[in-house]
């Protein structure tokens, strides 16, 4: 059977989530067996420092990560958040394994579901980093971010409160709200939750009556859909 190694904490609650998630939907396909998952915790604070002052010590961190996984014999890594994708190239390239990335099974669902212009939720360093609308540009889709005063608002409650385990009714209500705005005044068609707590706020297809991009969802599909692949295959599988 082939393992996938998880560089989680990124935070606590999604790296939960991703495990539950990956158990259950191994479990749909055959409940007499179960993955092999190895998953190496990480600090989110101190990754949430580095990636706003320190990008090559990030790179560093989320790297040693990557090696020691790859030391405990897992065929390919996932990072379980989306931040850290801002240095996944860095990553990759360093990588003695694949790695595979949730910005490009985010585009590859846009394009099948045939969405053009997907607003964008996340933490701030994801909202204002180049790589979804590099990646997703490729696939002819427009990112829109929410307004500075707003990306500050859902990076101080993501920050204050998803990271924490904390999902309130008011921070649904308010970012559902930001996802309407999006949709009446930038002409969004779907809406991407581009950070792995942000299902765990907002579990539902649509949000606003737009289509909702559920990054975790995705991610999953993809690591279980690999682990089940003979090994040569998941050996070419090194994304972006």
């Amino acid at each position: 059977m082939l393992r996938v190694g998880i560089v989680g904490g990124l935070g606590p609650e999604s790296t939960i989530d991703y495990y539950r998630r990956i158990l259950n939907m191994w479990e749909q396909e055959d409940s007499s067996t179960a993955p092999s998952i190895v998953i190496d915790s990480l600090d989110v604070q101190k990754a949430l420092r580095l990636v706003a002052s320190d990008r090559p010590a990030l790179i560093e961190y989320l790297a040693a990560s990557v090696r020691r996984l790859a030391g405990a014999g897992v065929d390919f890594v996932a990072m379980t958040a989306n931040t850290p994708h801002i240095v996944f190239d860095e990553i990759a390239a360093r990588s003695p394994v694949p790695l595979v990335s949730i910005v490009e099974e985010c585009a590859e669902e846009a394009r099948r579901r045939g969405l053009r212009r997907l607003g964008l939720l996340g933490t701030r360093f994801t909202m204002e980093a180049p790589f979804y609308p590099d990646v997703l540009a490729r696939y002819g889709i427009a990112v829109v971010t929410p307004s500075e005063s707003d990306r500050a608002f859902i990076h101080e409650r993501y920050v204050g409160e998803l990271l924490k385990g904390e999902f309130r009714d008011d921070t649904r209500d308010a970012f559902t709200s930001l996802v309407a705005h999006l949709r009446d005044h930038h002409g969004i068609d779907g809406v991407i939750l581009g950070g792995t707590e942000l299902p765990l706020l907002l579990p539902t297809p649509s949000i606003a009556n737009v289509p909702a991009l559920d990054t975790t969802a995705l991610h999953v599909a993809a690591i279980v859909g690999r682990l089940r692949q003979p090994e040569r295959q998941v050996e070419t599988v090194r994304i972006r």
